[in-house]
């Protein structure tokens, strides 16, 4: 079943390989007229073209860029001619650190939320949460960011309004720089982690085992967290995934607002560059990550599961 889910998970990439070379290929307009301007001559047109590789078949030009990606060659950018995996390294590593932050508040945020709303099922508080939640995972990502912006930032004055890091920058101060864009992910996920925690255990609570247990005698948040809880970690930690994943592919709209030097900004800066060697480079990054995390989330579920793990 994990080699059947990895072949899977590699046609997948594959197949979104392909989807994005062609989507970046059907952009509108000459990208080497755009990037030298309506009053470039026409030779150094198609000098560039010749340079970029316009000038041959998109077959070879894919299967070209895909062997070299395959060697860890992911080319050279046009816009400043430095190599895109030079490019890729510090911002990718920034991009993780932002969606690390994010998961280290909200999957245990989530957890305590979603354990209370089941053990307080119908109350006052397990309403006012899901409205909560439900009204932050409605909102737009870049609104709850400028809301966070004015209400913290302006307003406040306790965190920066510009994620400006750099290589140099220590960690405790990365951190302070980077709270309002974390807070801001976690704002977007929490609910939906809070809510699969509260619908599995309140879905097991209906279970003979359990209500064997409360015919003990068991105290009921005993029963929740040592009997509901741990049977229910397969599609909990299935949705944490999941949420990590869009964590890791969800933060270009944040990184713009914020400014934050990542890989969702280089991408935005590399489309109206018109720089398209990285904006395939990104997005088959963006790609590779999600099919990935999504590949931990099919063997999670069936590590913990054990009609999975064992069929027979």
């Amino acid at each position: 079943m994990l080699i059947q889910r990895l072949s899977l998970g590699l046609l997948t990439l594959f197949v979104v390989s392909v989807i994005i070379f062609l989507a970046v290929s059907m952009l509108p307009g000459d990208a080497a007229q755009a990037m030298l301007g309506q009053a470039a001559t026409e030779e150094t047109v198609e000098a560039l073209r010749k340079r970029m590789g316009l000038d041959q078949p998109p077959y070879i030009r894919y299967f070209t860029w895909l062997g070299g990606i395959l060697q860890g060659d992911f080319g050279t950018s046009i816009a400043n001619g430095r190599e895109i995996s030079e490019l890729l390294g510090g911002r990718f590593v920034n991009t993780i650190h932002l969606a690390v932050f994010a998961a280290v508040i909200s999957v245990p945020l989530a957890l305590i939320l979603g354990l209370l709303a089941a053990l307080y099922r119908n109350s006052i508080y397990d309403r006012s949460v899901n409205v909560v939640t439900l009204s932050s995972i409605s909102t737009p990502e870049f609104f709850v960011a400028y809301i966070l912006i004015l209400l913290v930032s302006v307003k406040l004055g306790w965190f920066p309004s510009l994620a400006n890091v750099s290589p140099d920058t220590p960690f405790a101060e990365r951190l302070y720089k980077t709270f309002l864009p974390a807070m801001t992910l976690t704002l977007v996920v929490v609910a939906h982690m809070m809510r699969m925690t509260r619908a599995a255990i309140i879905n097991l609570l209906a279970s003979p085992y359990i209500e064997m247990a409360a015919l003990k005698g068991i105290n009921r948040r005993r029963i929740i967290t040592h009997h509901a809880l741990p049977n229910a970690w397969a599609p909990i930690v299935n949705v944490i995934v999941l949420n990590l994943a869009y964590l890791i592919v969800g933060v270009v709209v944040v990184e713009v607002v914020f400014v934050y030097p990542g890989l969702g900004q280089l991408l935005v800066d590399s489309v109206q560059r018109r720089d398209l060697p990285v904006v395939q480079a990104c997005c088959l990054i963006f790609a590779a990550t999600y099919v990935l995390l999504n590949l931990i989330a099919d063997i999670l579920s069936i590590l913990t599961n054990p009609r999975l793990l064992h069929p027979k």
